[in-house]
């Protein structure tokens, strides 16, 4: 008879997670980690950077270990993953997201609940330090990494935040992968972003852009029948996400400085349902083993 001890612990082998606080001060970030068993290649392992790393880190993880072992049939080879999280045990941390990944100006709204405080965004470029001259120098001491093939994902406020990143500052990652972006965030001002951007002359990187079938005009067939499928469908038309996406992509593919873009829209999905999709797109992007230049 086979016994269990249904109080065990299980946790993803290979992987690990510690907590850094930024040199300048403010509360830890818990960076969940994942280093390959192997020998790193000659110029060193992909770096897959990710936000809102406790709900995005297994699937991470997940997609990576059952594809690399495979990479004629994948595509997919190892590399190391670093998801930014917090040090808590849900998905999300809402009020410190929304600082993180919600870009300048500084604003502020009314709490998420009655009595709690204020919500704060515009805290980007702080995170983006934190990212540049803190979090990747502190991994790059633990293992060998490229440092020609960097990539980073985020998912909605982490879309936009993706977003921010690559037009202020191109040059710190390879690979963009902006997934279900809230670009219509503070009637689109990240649009601001986008026309003055920095570019580098002969710097090719590449951007890709997703939402789910269902952030469109039409709501998943489920979502009509609940109470709230008309204020839905009315967030919808002032959300636009899959438009205001595409039309991005259309905007940005092969501009001066060779940035390449994609649009992808996976079927079926709705805003929260995208994320397994939109991170197992990202390991793909990340740790391709033969750069696709028509993807």
């Amino acid at each position: 008879m086979l016994m269990t001890n249904p109080t065990s612990v299980y946790s993803m082998p290979g992987t690990c997670f510690f907590d850094l606080a930024p040199a300048a001060g403010g509360e830890p970030y818990r960076i969940f980690l994942s280093i390959p068993a192997e020998r790193p290649p000659a110029k060193g392992w992909p770096l897959l950077v990710m936000t809102d790393g406790n709900a995005t880190f297994p699937f991470a993880v997940a997609s990576l270990v059952t594809q690399a072992p495979y990479p004629t049939g994948t595509n997919v080879g190892w590399g190391v993953i670093a998801a930014i999280g917090y040090p808590c045990d849900a998905p999300y941390d809402p009020l410190r997201r929304s600082w993180d990944l919600g870009p300048p100006p500084v604003k502020s709204y009314p709490p998420f609940v009655e009595g709690g405080p204020p919500v704060v965004i515009g805290g980007t470029g702080k995170l983006l330090d934190f990212i540049e001259h803190e979090l990747i120098p502190r991994i790059a001491e633990m293992v060998i990494l490229d440092p020609m093939r960097r990539s980073l994902f985020g998912h909605s406020f982490g879309g936009l935040f993706t977003l921010y990143a690559l037009f202020e500052r191109p040059g710190l990652f390879a690979n963009w992968i902006a997934a279900s972006p809230t670009i219509y965030w503070e009637n689109s001002e990240i649009l601001k972003n986008e026309a003055n951007r920095q570019v580098i002359p002969g710097k090719a990187s590449f951007l890709h852009l997703s939402a789910g079938e269902h952030e469109g005009d039409e709501l998943a067939p489920f979502q009509y029948r609940n109470e709230d499928a008309a204020t839905r469908l009315e967030k919808r038309k002032i959300e636009r996400t899959v438009l205001l996406a595409r039309e991005m992509a259309e905007r940005l593919n092969g501009t001066a400085d060779g940035l390449r873009t994609e649009f992808e829209l996976y079927a079926g999905e709705t805003h929260m349902s995208v994320l397994a999709a939109a991170v197992n797109r990202a390991v793909s992007i990340a740790f391709a083993v033969q750069d696709l230049a028509d993807r």
